[in-house]
């Protein structure tokens, strides 16, 4: 039998607490009928709509990971021949390309380097020479390395120039401030597994009017049900759900919200960034060196691997002998890099002392 016994300090799924836990396993009813489902499903919308920065019918619940939030993203926006700028320094970021493709549009990468967050000036520069564009994709926190980008100045520089923004905040929201309204944000991804602090398996979107007309108005169908973002327009009115609801998960979700809600989100985003400058700091104690030069992200922290390591040794050693588990990366960084998550109830200096002194010990032998 599968039964985890470590500390989990990755840069998602997190720890959960046991009061999420305890409403996941409660009799769930039957959401596709349920008058008292519809009820309670618009107050989690209005609940969750305060962290998003917008109004309550602009939330959408989705049965699946985050990156099946990407994909309806994409899905829902794209037709043949479209233009789309794809503004990305790391895998996530880069990701979008093969998605907007996959629906028949045409993207523009503009590439920054990895190790530091999106140059705003260099961006302007470029939509001086070309802003015909659908829409732009932008990730706010890139986990496959940590970098945080400054989402705000970014998604109002595309807006002015009438592009719609679609912006994967599924590794940031909750730990850093979003506001979905205030920054111009048409269409924002996030996940429950992340700071949230719940399971895996939700997606949870805003969507914004302009990104309700552009859908509404495609001259094409969009080529998919499961990605279908149409379907939620009017769902819990007309009490019709495209597909039976994982209620279990939006009990436990609920929690979650209220977790946040109750702590207050000021200061859990206070919080993420207390623990985040606490973990580079003792990290680079310990002699070793972070990956990134700027925009350090208030969920993440990636490091080198330190000497006469693989990242599978590492992270194997720390999982045996310690009991802890971290991460390592993706692609191109998974040979060097490790990381550190402080996400949600991850992020409490008493866990980074735990994984440090665990650091500390491995290097000493």
């Amino acid at each position: 039998m599968y039964n985890p016994d470590y500390l989990m300090m990755t840069a998602g799924p997190t720890m959960v607490r046991e009061n999420v836990m305890k409403k996941r396993s409660i009799f769930f009813g039957n959401p596709d009928i349920d008058d008292d489902f519809f009820k309670f499903y618009d107050e989690l919308r209005e609940k969750t709509a305060k962290i998003f920065g917008c109004s309550k019918s602009n939330m959408i619940f989705l049965s699946g990971e985050g990156m099946v939030g990407l994909d309806s993203a994409c899905a829902s926006l794209t037709e043949k021949g479209d233009r789309v700028l794809i503004i990305e320094n790391g895998l996530f970021g880069s990701g979008f390309a093969d998605l907007v493709k996959l629906y028949g549009g045409e993207t523009a990468t503009f590439h920054f380097d990895t190790k530091n967050k999106i140059d705003l000036e260099k961006l302007k520069d470029l939509l001086e020479i070309d802003s015909d564009f659908k829409f732009a994709t932008v990730v706010h926190c890139d986990t496959p390395t940590g970098v945080l980008n400054d989402i705000e100045p970014i998604c109002k520089l595309l807006k002015s120039k009438g592009i719609l923004t679609v912006v994967d905040t599924v590794a940031a929201i909750g730990g850093e401030f979003f506001n979905a309204e205030k920054y111009g944000v048409d269409i924002a991804l996030g996940g429950s597994q992340k700071v949230f602090s719940a399971p895996p398996g939700l997606t949870i979107l805003s969507v914004s009017d302009d990104a309700w007309k552009a859908i509404e108005n495609r001259k094409t169908s969009i080529p998919s049900f499961y990605c279908n973002l149409s379907y939620w327009k009017n769902c819990v009115e007309e009490k019709l759900f495209p597909y039976t609801m994982p209620a279990s998960d939006l009990i436990a979700f609920d929690q979650a919200i209220d977790n946040i809600l109750e702590e207050g989100i000021e200061n859990v985003v206070a919080r993420h960034h207390k623990v985040s400058k606490y973990c580079r700091n003792k990290v680079q104690e310990l002699g070793l060196k972070l990956y990134l030069e700027d925009g350090f992200s208030p969920t993440v922290t990636s490091f080198y691997v330190p000497e006469n390591f693989t990242t599978k040794e590492f992270i194997k050693e720390l999982k045996e002998k310690h009991k802890i588990l971290i991460s390592g990366s993706f692609g191109e960084y998974s040979d060097y890099i490790l990381r550190i998550g402080h996400m949600g109830e991850s992020a409490k200096i008493e866990y980074i002392d735990q994984v440090i002194l665990a650091i500390k010990d491995i290097l000493n032998k």
